[in-house]
C-alpha cells in the first residue's frame, strides 16, 4: 500500500513542481495543454479500466496483492496521479485564490506550503482508504474481484466521459 501512496503522491508533486516554478498561470490558460493533458489522462483511465478484470489482484496473506512489484506499482500510482485531469485543474484553478502576491513572503513560498499541505491531507487520506479496503477485501475475498470489475468499469465510464466532453467541448 506504501508504494501505491508513494506513486499517487509523486504524481501529485509534479504539479507542485510546475506550480511552484510559475508554470500553472501559462498551463492552465492554454485550451490545447488542456485538452492534451485530459486525453492523456482519459486514455490512460480507458487502458487501466479495460485491463482491471484480466488483471484482478486478490489480496494476499502478507496484504498486498499478487502482481505487485516494487516498480510497478509506484509507476502506476504516478501514472494515475500525475496523468488526472483534476489534479491538474486543483493546483493551476484553485490554489491561486489562496495565494497573495502583495503578501510579504515570495509567491513560489505560499505555492510551496499550500502544495505541501494539499500533498500530506492526500498522503494520509490514501493510507487511511488503503487500510480500510484492504481490511474489509480480506475479510471478503470474494469481494476483491466484484470491486475489481466495479473499478473497471467506472475507470472505462470516466474516460470515455473526458474524452466526449472534452473533445466535443
Amino acid at each position: 500500500m506504501v508504494p501505491a501512496v508513494t506513486g499517487l503522491i509523486a504524481g501529485h508533486t509534479v504539479y507542485a513542481l510546475v506550480a511552484v516554478a510559475g508554470l500553472a498561470v501559462i498551463v492552465a490558460s492554454s485550451p490545447a495543454a488542456l485538452t492534451a493533458l485530459t486525453a492523456a489522462g482519459a486514455g490512460y483511465l480507458l487502458w487501466l479500466g479495460w485491463g482491471a478484470p484480466r488483471q484482478a489482484a486478490a489480496p494476499t496473506a502478507e496484504g498486498g496483492s499478487a502482481d505487485a512489484s516494487p516498480v510497478r506499482v509506484p509507476l502506476k500510482g504516478a501514472g494515475i496521479s500525475g496523468l488526472n485531469p483534476k489534479a491538474l485543474l486543483l493546483y493551476f484553478s484553485l490554489f491561486p485564490h489562496f495565494i497573495d502576491p502583495a503578501a510579504g513572503w515570495p509567491v513560489a513560498a505560499q505555492t510551496g506550503l499550500l502544495s505541501t499541505v494539499h500533498l500530506t491531507a492526500c498522503a494520509v487520506a490514501y493510507l487511511a482508504v488503503g487500510v480500510l479496503a484492504r481490511t474489509a477485501l480480506s475479510i471478503r475475498p470474494s469481494a476483491a474481484l466484484a470491486v475489481t470489475r466495479v473499478s473497471g468499469a467506472m475507470m472505462i465510464a470516466v474516460g470515455a466521459f473526458l474524452l466526449v466532453g472534452r473533445l466535443a467541448g
